[in-house]
């Protein structure tokens, strides 16, 4: 598992298309897994704290997790701390998912342009144009001045 969510060096080459998808998949599983456990919490404080029903403590548990809100108000003050607390810990981990799941398709997205910005310019050298002033021709600095001698106009 924790081969398929390392990813590959910037300067590596793009990892092949099976790779990709296995981590896309267990990307997928482990944002599956944190929900599962999510909703399991909120089951068991909505039923042990509030006397819900299975049913009815899953319910306000996935709708306070996907972002809608409980159903049922909570009537006892632990229910209360409960249900603010949960609410707040759905709202991060809803974050915390996206950012599990997309982390491939985002890494595969940067790394790409990488790899093409790379291919496009030459060498890295070339493309960040370090080299020294002085080493440059004259010819190179007039073409960089609009207007100039041999440069574009």
């Amino acid at each position: 598992m924790k081969h398929l969510l390392a990813f590959e060096h910037r300067n590596s080459a793009i990892a092949p298309r099976a790779r990709f998808l296995k981590r896309l998949v267990a990307s997928l599983l482990a944002g599956a897994a944190i929900v599962a456990v999510s909703l399991a919490i909120g089951m068991a404080g909505y039923h042990f704290l509030e006397q819900l029903s299975w049913l009815d403590a899953y319910l306000n548990a996935a709708m306070i997790l996907s972002g809608m809100g409980p159903l049922a108000s909570p009537q006892s003050v632990a229910g209360k701390m409960f249900a603010g607390t949960y609410a707040l810990y759905s709202g991060l981990v809803v974050v915390v998912i996206a950012g599990i799941i997309f982390a491939p398709v985002f890494h595969r997205f940067l790394h790409k342009f990488h790899v093409e910005d790379e291919a496009g310019s030459g060498s890295p050298a070339e493309a960040r144009d370090d080299t020294p002033r002085a080493k440059r021709s004259s010819k190179s600095r007039n073409a960089a001045r609009p207007g100039a001698k041999g440069g574009a106009s």
